[in-house]
């Protein structure tokens, strides 16, 4: 099955904003450790969890293919393309070895704080930097091939398997992280 490119865009974007809103949730924790308080490490596990399930394994993959059709369509909108991968693969590895350092905690294990401060950091840092260039420049030099030839790419492989925490139905695994979405995003009484 085809999924019709501006389709596709659209749900990359929305990926950014949840991710976006989840790295925030990570982010707060982190300054929880950061002024010597006990963060919910069951939480930042199920945001880990989440990230390297869905994000690593869905949306990643889907940028993928995004941009192996514009490095073929297009290879004069395709310069400094050939990192993507790269840098996917290399978020990949620091969330998972945040994901390690606070199943080692949850487990029981002693991992220093500084540690678990240091990679819990980087890992938002790099996450965030690297959708802040996709939204800048690669998604608008998509849009640019868009604009001129309206495509499908095929993402089949993919198209069955629904975010987990924002889609319609929420699985039991990420029940404590949409509470704490939910907390988060209500208002103030």
């Amino acid at each position: 099955m085809q999924s019709e490119a501006r389709t596709l865009m659209k749900e990359l974007r929305e990926d950014h904003r949840n991710m976006r809103i989840v790295l925030q949730l990570l982010d707060d924790a982190v300054n929880e450790a950061s002024s010597g308080k006990d963060p919910d490490f069951e939480l930042i596990e199920e945001i880990m969890r989440y990230v390297t399930v869905y994000p690593d394994a869905v949306h990643h993959p889907k940028e993928d293919v995004v941009y192996k059709e514009l490095r073929e369509r297009r290879p004069d909108l395709a310069g400094g393309l050939d990192d993507v991968p790269a840098d996917h693969d290399e978020i990949a590895a620091l969330g998972s070895a945040l994901r390690d350092d606070v199943e080692a905690i949850n487990a029981g294990a002693a991992v220093r704080r500084n540690k678990l401060i240091e990679d819990a950091s980087g890992y938002v840092n790099r996450l965030r930097s690297h959708m802040a260039w996709e939204e800048r420049d690669l998604f608008k030099r998509i849009d640019t091939m868009l604009d001129e030839e309206p495509q499908e790419f095929d993402v089949t492989k993919f198209e069955h398997i629904k975010d987990p925490v924002f889609e319609l139905e929420v699985e039991a695994g990420f029940r404590r992280l949409l509470s704490s979405l939910k907390r988060d995003n209500s208002p103030a009484s």
